[in-house]
């Protein structure tokens, strides 16, 4: 449970700087997915969250 935690945590802390230090840019980015394709941007989310898994259970391993 506490690795879940510190997982949300990270997450919340990066995602709290690009909204603190670069309002601006991030509604640039948002208009570049915008005009993406859907399916770009479901191939761009399948592949983060393949490197999510990978970088997790690579993480798995380096503590056992």
């Amino acid at each position: 449970m506490s690795t879940i935690l510190l997982a949300i945590g990270l997450v919340l802390c990066v995602e709290g700087l690009v909204f603190a230090l670069a309002p601006s840019r991030l509604e640039d980015l948002l208009e570049v997915l915008r005009r993406l394709p859907l399916d770009t941007r479901r191939n761009i989310g399948l592949g983060a969250l393949a490197l999510g898994v990978l970088l997790v259970w690579l993480s798995r391993g380096m503590t056992g």
